[in-house]
């Protein structure tokens, strides 16, 4: 079977298994509307693909629906910001589907104590940030592997990132882009006041970092994983999460990996 008639094969098996999911905008309903008429829209339980029509943050809200099932996402751009979306055609889908390329990306955990009580917990995609809540600025010790790395950073906050979520506000507090497959984590400051001088560090992808918020009652701080939000931590643990796997699709000509490179030369 020739690689042509492989992917028609593929694509008439996608045939009646394509879940379409929205986001709350005109753009992305108009968008659901013509693909349903065209393709019909599944039940997620009975999926095989989900493609997700808006923009980034839909993508990160899909991938945490489809949590413990690994259901594939192709995401098309129908928003503001679409760096891990595809161009919206109506024409071709699946045809597209079946030549996408996977990525898979394995999301980050968040465990943040507050109080004496047990700890919250929460999955991250992009990143996990301490972010101050106040005017005061927050003074945070790191350890990594339960060495102490900083005794004390003051800041506005710190976070730690996927690769994939390396291009969002991790770039945004000038950190490091980092290619998917490089088993790196980048750890970035933001607006560090002391250690004036420290940039970050980029740690192995099994690392373990652990953030104590100093003089938490006077200085309180906020831990944010994507869009989890725990206030008033005194501690937070983060390490990736590899028993959990998220697969994003891309067109062959414009791979999440390629994404990542380009982007390090946009000037």
């Amino acid at each position: 079977m020739t690689g042509m008639d492989a992917a028609g094969t593929e694509a008439a098996a996608l045939a009646g298994r394509i879940a379409l999911v929205a986001a709350p905008t005109d753009q992305a309903a108009e968008a659901l509307a013509r693909l349903e008429a065209a393709y019909g829209n599944a039940a997620l339980d009975d999926a095989r693909i989900v493609v997700a029509l808006g923009g980034d943050g839909l993508m990160l809200e899909t991938q945490h629906r489809m949590l413990g099932r690994n259901l594939p996402v192709y995401g098309m751009n129908c928003g503001s910001v679409g760096f891990l979306m595809n161009d919206f055609r109506l024409d071709g889908l699946m045809e597209r589907l079946a030549a996408a390329q996977a990525a898979s990306l394995h999301p980050l955990h968040m465990r943040a104590y507050v109080g004496d009580g047990p700890p919250v917990e929460a999955l991250a995609i992009n990143e996990v940030s301490l972010l101050r809540e106040t005017r005061q600025a927050a003074k945070i010790r790191i350890q990594v592997d339960g060495k102490e790395r900083l005794s004390e950073l003051i800041c506005d906050g710190v976070l730690v990132s996927t690769p994939a979520g390396s291009t969002a506000y991790n770039l945004s507090a000038h950190g490091p882009i980092i290619p998917l497959g490089a088993n790196l984590l980048p750890l970035t400051p933001i607006s560090a006041f002391r250690p004036r001088r420290w940039r970050g560090a980029l740690l192995p992808a099994e690392a373990e970092v652990v953030f104590d918020v100093l003089e938490h009652a006077k200085r309180p701080v906020a831990a944010v994983a994507d869009y989890t939000e725990v206030r008033d931590v005194r501690r937070v643990e983060v390490r990736e999460n590899r028993a959990v796997t998220l697969t994003m699709l891309f067109d062959p000509d414009h791979g999440l990996s390629e994404r990542i490179i380009a982007e390090q030369f946009t000037v």
